[in-house]
């Protein structure tokens, strides 16, 4: 059962098929990026995906439409290692086609598969407002990078999906809610 703080803090996050989701995000100006108010704006984030069980969240995941993504795939328990990129770029995706089993705290109680290139370097300010690079292959921070940078850009991973697919995903999604799935919630 959950706490009623992590209750609120799954309220936060915004749910299929919210418009929002399908919108691009504005970019963060300069003075923004290191201004408190994104920092205030990504610890929310990082208890948002922590009270999920999520390792990834983006800024119109919270209803929140600028380029902001928290990653953090390596945490157990209460050993955290996040990254926030500002203004996350996708510089190269290349490599092999990898496909993996994805899920996502705007949909919760399903996975889907979704090939992606197995290889991505971003380049992302940090909230000091460095620019910073970073590189991943074959590995959950490669496919969470892809992942959330799409949220930033209005994609979303059934839009991965072919057409016939995407249907199916979406009546398992819908069937998901109906039996009270909530963000953090994966498919059985």
């Amino acid at each position: 059962m959950a706490s009623k703080k992590q209750e609120e803090l799954l309220e936060d996050i915004v749910l299929s098929p919210d418009p929002r989701l399908e919108e691009e995000c504005a970019p963060l100006m300069e003075e923004e990026i290191v201004s408190p108010e994104t920092k205030k704006l990504a610890e929310r984030m990082l208890d948002d995906m922590y009270a999920a069980d999520g390792c990834g969240l983006a800024g119109p995941q919270i209803g929140v439409m600028k380029q902001i993504v928290v990653i953090d795939v390596d945490y157990v328990g209460k050993k955290r290692n996040p990254y926030v990129l500002l203004n996350p770029k996708v510089i190269t995706a290349d490599g092999p086609m990898r496909s993996y089993s994805e899920g996502c705290l705007s949909f919760p109680g399903i996975s889907v598969d979704v090939e992606r290139p197995s290889h991505v370097i971003v380049h992302a300010y940090n909230l000091d407002g460095e620019l910073m690079q970073y590189e991943a292959e074959g590995d959950l921070l490669a496919v969470c990078l892809q992942h959330e940078i799409d949220h930033v850009h209005g994609i979303t991973m059934v839009d991965h999906l072919s057409p016939m697919k995407k249907v199916k995903a979406l009546r398992a999604y819908n069937e998901a809610l109906a039996n009270g799935a909530r963000p953090g919630d994966v498919a059985e």
